[in-house]
């Protein structure tokens, strides 16, 4: 005879493979590395135009919502840290050059190896901007960097 402890636990496992799909019927989603896909439609991003007629209140406050709204969370955090230290210092120029930077690239991956030089930047984002961003993201003064900024600091009532 089998002990108690022995039958519970081959009961439990015979429970646990009833449970499972059969072999046959598994979806699997395995990684297929750099391999094309036969039959990928690339979708094109229509190209960036800047925003004309746009007053300079209205562009701070729509480049400090598309720097918290990011495709990648370490961007979401960097670009919105910027934005809440520089934006409301940035000349005309400045916020144009930092509306194109943000706004043009259709990679956030390519932005953030820019800002943390990882990557060189290409000259057409080259600038005071793109300079004080990379700045930025030296964290010189070692700040804990681990969420985007509270919005309070845009309630200027306070």
């Amino acid at each position: 005879m089998i002990s108690a402890a022995v039958a519970k636990k081959v009961l439990c496992s015979i429970y646990r493979a009833s449970l499972r799909p059969a072999v046959g019927t598994v979806i699997s989603r395995g990684y297929r590395g750099d391999a094309p896909e036969p039959n990928m439609i690339e979708i094109p991003i229509p190209p960036w135009e800047e925003r004309t007629g746009e007053s300079m209140a209205i562009k701070r406050k729509r480049l400090v919502y598309e720097s918290r709204k990011r495709g990648m969370l370490e961007n979401c955090i960097l670009l919105s840290l910027f934005a809440k230290q520089y934006l409301n210092t940035m000349s005309e120029v400045q916020l144009r050059q930092y509306d194109r930077l943000i706004n043009e690239p259709s990679n956030d991956w390519d932005i953030y190896y820019w800002a943390t030089e990882a990557v060189p930047t290409p000259d057409v984002y080259e600038g005071e901007v793109m300079n004080m961003l990379k700045e930025f993201t030296k964290n010189r003064n070692m700040e804990q960097r681990l969420d985007a900024p509270n919005l309070e600091y845009l309630d200027k009532s306070s």
